[in-house]
């Protein structure tokens, strides 16, 4: 499937990462991020590009200036905010968000290996969640996992893999908006934020649901295909729920009509309580097409990429 080496090239200030294949810089992997506290700092992978350096991703967007590409979050966490931006309160005026001081932080602590074999990249990367507190709630391994590049086909693909640890002396409750009361706003763990000319695009799921009708549902995969500003053509972001140690089961949230995104939740809308000493485990698999591809074409190429 692969005919494309990989390389991994850090950076001076120990800040970031670039991973490259076919004379493309793919995603950049920010992991000390200079965020401000209210968009809850986290390692974030941006920009992101296809092979031929088209752009699929977005960067501190007006709307909401905490997303960023892709990143690892958690928007309710024992009354945390690992998310940015407000905190959903039923109730509360208005929508029901509402600005706290309530941000938590994922510290980059060490890179335990890295493997640049040359048909892939993986990192494996330990991290501290400090809650506003800042005590540590979570420790986590993480690992990337960039591979198999076809220039013929022009696609990537991005492995994305943590355990997540409560070393907190309580038990954690891990939720989303909807847990809290808000429907359809079930957005946690691993999100990917698309480019603005996105919105509108077309989302599918394997399930045979399109655009709004996938929110919410179970499925292995969720896929939006949208057409580029500035340059012609277009590009599809494929994305595989992957798998949860929870017994709740992942759900998507992901749509278009605001803006596009796509996101595998692990409780969208219903919590997970994380014992101390008990470690939830997370895999989720993006695959990255340089080209608008129908349902027709998708299904064949999700069959031979799936996980």
């Amino acid at each position: 499937m692969s005919d494309t080496h990989f390389r991994i090239e850090h950076d001076e200030g120990g800040t970031e990462f670039v991973v490259s294949a076919a004379g493309t810089d793919l995603a950049t992997y920010v992991y000390r991020p200079d965020s401000p506290v209210e968009e809850s700092p986290k390692p974030y992978l941006y920009p992101l590009k296809t092979l031929s350096g088209a752009p699929v991703g977005v960067y501190r967007p007006w709307d909401h200036r905490w997303h960023k590409g892709l990143q690892m979050t958690w928007s309710h966490l024992s009354g945390d905010n690992f998310w940015g931006g407000p905190t959903f309160e039923q109730g509360a005026p208005g929508h029901g968000y509402v600005w706290r001081e309530n941000h938590g932080q994922q510290v980059h602590r060490a890179f335990d290996r890295q493997d640049d074999s040359g048909s892939e990249v993986s990192v494996v990367q330990a991290l501290d969640w400090f809650g506003s507190s800042d005590e540590v709630w979570i420790g986590e391994t993480r690992t990337l996992r960039f591979h198999s590049a076809d220039t013929g086909e022009g696609v990537w693909a991005l492995d994305f893999t943590t355990g997540l640890t409560n070393v907190h002396h309580e038990p954690l409750e891990l939720g989303s908006p909807t847990t809290h009361g808000r429907p359809n706003a079930g957005y946690t763990g691993l999100f990917w934020r698309g480019p603005r000319a996105w919105t509108g695009a077309d989302v599918i799921s394997d399930g045979g649901h399109e655009g709004d009708a996938v929110m919410g549902t179970q499925g292995a995969w969720a896929a939006i295909t949208g057409e580029h500003d500035e340059i012609d053509g277009g590009a599809t972001v494929l994305a595989y729920a992957g798998t949860t140690t929870a017994a709740v089961p992942l759900k998507w949230f992901a749509r278009s009509s605001s803006f596009a995104c796509l996101n595998p939740s692990p409780a969208f809308d219903t919590e997970i309580k994380l014992e101390p000493g008990e470690t939830l485990s997370l895999s989720h698999r993006f695959v990255f097409i340089d080209r608008l591809v129908d349902r027709r074409e998708l299904e064949p190429i999700a069959q031979r990429f799936a996980p």
